[in-house]
C-alpha cells in the first residue's frame, strides 16, 4: 500500500501529539513489507508520517517539489529532513528550481499520482495559500484518489 501524506504545518503541541498518535495508529494496521510512505517530508505531518512508516518497517519515497525546497524549510527541520532523505528508497523530482507555492502544489500532485490513498491532516478549512492542504485534497478528489482525513476533535489551527 502506497500512502501519500499532506497536512498542515505549524500545529500546536497539543494537536501535534494527537496527530502523531493517529498517524501511528493508521500505519500499524498495514503489513510493513507492503507499506510505502510517499511524502515531501516537510516539517510537520509529512515528516511525522514518513518516520512512523519507517519505524513500522515500511519504506519511504520522497518527493522534492523544487531544487531549492530544503532551503525554504525551517533550519531546525534540516537534520530531520536530511535523515529522512538518507532513508528514502526512491526520490522523485518535479524539475522545478524555485520553491514557490506552485512548486509545492506540483510536488503534492506527484505525491497524489504515486499513492493508492492520501492521508490528509486537515481541519476541513480552505487553504491559507495556493498549494495548501485543502488544494491537495481537492486535487486528490478530482483524480479519484481515496482520501482519509484525520483531525483531532474540538481543536483548531493557531
Amino acid at each position: 500500500m502506497r500512502l501519500g501524506i499532506t497536512g498542515h504545518r505549524g500545529l500546536s503541541p497539543e494537536v501535534e501529539r494527537q496527530v502523531r498518535v493517529d498517524l501511528t495508529t493508521i500505519v500499524s494496521v498495514y503489513d510493513a513489507e507492503d507499506l510505502v510512505a510517499v511524502s515531501c517530508i516537510s516539517d510537520g505531518p509529512d515528516a511525522w508520517f514518513a518516520q512512523a512508516v519507517l519505524d513500522h518497517g515500511g519504506r519511504l519515497e520522497a518527493v522534492i517539489p523544487a531544487a531549492e525546497y530544503r532551503e525554504t524549510l525551517p533550519d531546525w527541520h534540516h537534520p530531520v529532513y536530511d535523515e529522512l532523505m538518507a532513508q528514502a528508497d526512491d526520490v522523485h523530482h518535479t524539475g522545478i528550481k524555485e520553491s514557490t507555492p506552485q512548486a509545492h502544489q506540483a510536488g503534492s500532485e506527484v505525491v497524489v499520482g504515486l499513492a493508492d490513498q492520501l492521508i490528509a491532516v486537515w481541519d476541513g478549512q480552505p487553504a491559507r495559500g495556493y498549494g495548501g492542504t485543502a488544494d491537495v485534497v481537492a486535487y486528490a478528489h478530482s483524480v479519484g484518489l481515496p482520501i482519509r482525513v484525520i483531525w483531532p476533535e474540538d481543536t483548531t489551527r493557531e
